[in-house]
């Protein structure tokens, strides 16, 4: 045996190694290969729009809230606006699973929104607001431990 075959069979032998892991975990269903958002390039799309959205809420002089209460996540409205004429929705994105994320549409009653805690479950969420007051859009994100 001579050296150029120790070399081929050593980079064989490294190749079936890799290979074997990227097999593995693909395969295993252990190991979540799940994506941040699952309309990656749509969102992509907006996200200027996105952009000026933030800059509005951050403009405000009477700032958005996001209060994490006993009974649950508290989000309360500008009070200077119509609570009546906001709409849009709120986000909540768990990053450690997937199959937790779920939207609230925005339909007020009172100057704020309570999302209970029963339908959340311990840990980290992140809280998109997405909401419009007359024509203007603005987005909100912030981050709550439960």
């Amino acid at each position: 045996m001579n050296w150029g075959t120790g070399i081929v069979i050593s980079f064989a032998l490294f190749m079936s190694f890799i290979l074997y892991f990227v097999f593995k975990v693909q395969s295993n269903h252990k190991y979540d290969n799940e994506l941040v958002v699952e309309k990656y390039y749509q969102k992509e799309r907006t996200f200027e729009q996105d952009l000026e959205k933030e800059k509005n809420a951050q403009n405000l002089a009477d700032k958005l809230i996001v209060e994490n209460l006993p009974e649950g996540i508290k989000i309360t409205f500008p009070k200077s606006y119509d609570f009546k004429a906001i709409e849009g929705k709120v986000s909540l994105y768990r990053p450690s699973s997937q199959k937790l994320d779920f939207d609230v549409p925005i339909s007020l009653s009172s100057p704020y929104l309570l999302i209970p805690k029963s339908t959340l479950v311990g840990g980290r969420w992140d809280i998109i607001i997405d909401w419009n007051y007359q024509g203007v859009g603005y987005i909100n994100k912030e981050v709550v431990n439960i």
